[in-house]
């Protein structure tokens, strides 16, 4: 993830002024607001691409055969891979995966497996001896924050988008047929978890005296405080240390690239359309009052709304496109049955 030394002295001044005495972020957008989403499904079941502002990402789903766990016999198995390369943006390497990569990858897989929106037992073929693995691959294409939130709902869209092959067993044999034969089958997605982010800035400073304004003594005392205070790092200086949030603090949500970076605290709230909160990952950074998380969460809930409403329409318009241009195939493979 970009840092606070990636950004020149200029543009960190300009966005924390931006928002703690303009009242308003450097894109025009206002605090609560989420950028513009866009969800395109490709030809194949299980491939989305998903545009959130200026951050953009491939997701696709496949579905292999294999053995279930020793101690899940009974359960299919869920898998997410990301790819961040230097082609989203030069601060990503290509040769090794970072920290937050691997962070990011569990926060997504933990938000749909343990909130059980995948039914795994679905996934169950033969207890113990076969089962589905459902593997969701995330390639980035272009980075500007966002991408917890942008990766989650990538990969519930493609969940609900993605259909198995159907299978049959007999006797030892199990026998897995072409979507020629048999029409393919959904996932059992059981609710649909949206992720939303929100970054936490600390209030600026109070104004310094101007230099050579009231009594020497004074100023010289103004000096040693202000030399105490600088620790060299940044954005740290340019923030009062406050230990928890205050009124004074700018919450934000969907945070771009240059916010990222900049931000004192994060925190990801994952909730569905019921109201029910699947996660809640802090990790660290600036702590968050109770009546905030709490405005944090009712805000969660209403963004949350909106993009199952959106994923649900785009899966509805899919689906009357590929009946359209086929639709004779759904009820051809239902007869042969």
């Amino acid at each position: 993830m970009p840092k606070p030394k990636d950004l020149s002295v200029n543009e960190k001044e300009f966005v924390q002024r931006l928002l703690h005495e303009a009242g308003t972020r450097y894109d025009g957008r206002e605090f609560d607001e989420f950028r513009q989403v866009d969800l395109q499904f490709g030809t194949s079941l299980g491939h989305v691409e998903v545009t959130l502002g200026g951050t953009r990402l491939v997701v696709v789903i496949s579905a292999e055969v294999t053995k279930p766990l020793d101690d899940r016999p009974f359960e299919g198995q869920f898998l997410i891979t990301t790819d961040i390369s230097a082609m989203a943006s030069p601060l990503f390497d290509n040769y090794r995966q970072s920290d937050d990569e691997n962070i990011l990858a569990r926060l997504v897989e933990k938000a749909i497996r343990r909130s059980n929106a995948l039914d795994l037992e679905n996934l169950c073929i033969v207890a113990g001896k076969s089962c589905w693995l459902v593997r969701a691959d995330v390639h980035y294409l272009d980075f500007d924050g966002g991408l917890i939130d942008a990766t989650s709902l990538g990969v519930i869209a493609g969940l609900l988008h993605f259909k198995r092959p159907d299978t049959s067993i007999e006797g030892k044999k199990t026998i897995i047929h072409s979507l020629e034969e048999r029409a393919p089958v959904p996932l059992s997605v059981l609710h649909i978890p949206i992720s939303v982010t929100f970054s936490f800035f600390k209030p600026l400073p109070p104004a310094k005296t101007a230099p050579g304004a009231g009594n020497g003594e004074n100023n010289n005392d103004n000096e040693d405080n202000d030399d105490d205070n600088d620790d060299g790092n940044g954005a740290d200086t340019e923030m009062v240390d406050s230990p928890s949030s205050t009124a004074d603090d700018v919450v934000l949500i969907d945070a771009t690239a240059r916010e990222e970076a900049l931000r004192h605290g994060e925190m990801t709230i994952t909730i569905n359309k019921n109201r029910e909160i699947c996660q809640i990952s802090k990790a660290g950074g600036h702590s968050v009052e109770a009546y905030v998380l709490m405005n944090c969460a009712n805000k969660a809930f209403e963004i949350a709304s909106n993009l199952t409403n959106l994923v649900l329409k785009r899966l509805k318009e899919d689906n009357a496109k590929r009946n359209a241009e086929n639709p004779e195939f759904e009820l051809s493979a239902e007869n042969d049955r």
